[in-house]
C-alpha cells in the first residue's frame, strides 16, 4: 500500500520543487521597485565591484546619509576598496563605514545591525546582487524587523538571466541560491532547527 503512494509522492514533490525553483529565477530577474525613495542608510553586501559601485552611486545621489559596506575583507582598507570606484569624491570618505566582522549573509545582517542601531538609523536601502536578495532580505527582516528595508538588487553581467536554464553557470548558481533561501526560510519558520542549519560558515557572497 505505502509502494502505491511514493512515486505520486515523488512525483509531486519534485513538481513543486522545481515550480518553485522557476518561481525563484522569475523572482531574481526583477529590477528595483522603488528607485526614489530616500533613506536613512544604505548597505551593500560584498561580493563583488558592481554591487559596491552601485551602493556608491546612489550615495553620491544622495538617496542616504551613509554606507556600510558589509562582509569586507579583513586585509581589504578603504584604500584599496576605493580604486575599484570611478570618480570617488574626497568629501564622501566620512560617509562610508567597511565592515570586517561579517562572513556570511546572516551575518552581514547581524553586522548592519549593530552599526544601524550605533547610528539610530531606521530606513535602509540594501544592495546586492539580483540573485543574493531574496535571501538576503529574509535574513534582514528577520534580524531587523521595525527597519524599513527597500530592496535594490543589481544584476552582474556574468549571470545570464534570460533564458537562465540554458546557462549552465547561471543555472547552477540560481538552483543554489534558491536551496539556500529554502533552507533559510524553513530555519526562519522552526527557529530551533537555527543551529543545525547554520551552517553557512564561509564569506560565499
Amino acid at each position: 500500500m505505502i509502494r502505491k503512494w511514493i512515486l505520486p509522492v515523488l512525483f509531486i514533490a519534485a513538481a513543486a520543487w522545481t515550480g518553485g525553483l522557476f518561481w525563484f529565477a522569475s523572482l531574481v530577474n526583477r529590477a528595483p521597485n522603488d528607485v526614489s525613495t530616500v533613506t536613512e542608510a544604505l548597505i551593500v553586501l560584498t561580493g563583488g565591484t558592481e554591487r559596491v559601485a552601485a551602493a556608491v552611486d546612489l550615495l553620491k545621489q544622495k538617496r542616504a546619509e551613509k554606507l556600510l559596506i558589509s562582509g569586507v575583507n579583513k586585509k581589504v582598507d578603504w584604500v584599496l576598496l576605493a580604486e575599484t570606484i570611478d570618480e570617488l569624491p574626497d568629501n564622501l570618505n566620512d560617509k562610508i563605514t567597511l565592515g570586517h566582522v561579517a562572513c556570511n549573509t546572516r551575518q552581514n545582517a547581524l553586522e548592519s545591525k549593530d552599526w544601524l542601531e550605533r547610528n539610530g538609523f531606521k530606513s535602509v536601502r540594501l544592495v546586492t546582487a539580483s540573485y543574493h536578495m531574496p535571501r538576503s532580505l529574509s535574513e534582514f527582516k528577520n534580524v531587523l524587523p521595525d527597519i524599513q528595508i527597500i530592496p535594490h538588487p543589481i544584476f552582474p553581467q556574468t549571470v545570464k538571466h534570460n533564458e537562465w536554464w540554458k546557462w549552465p553557470g547561471t543555472f547552477a548558481l540560481i538552483t543554489s541560491e534558491y536551496i539556500k533561501f529554502l533552507v533559510v526560510a524553513v530555519k526562519h519558520i522552526f527557529p530551533f532547527f537555527h543551529d543545525s542549519f547554520n551552517a553557512e560558515t564561509v564569506c560565499e557572497q
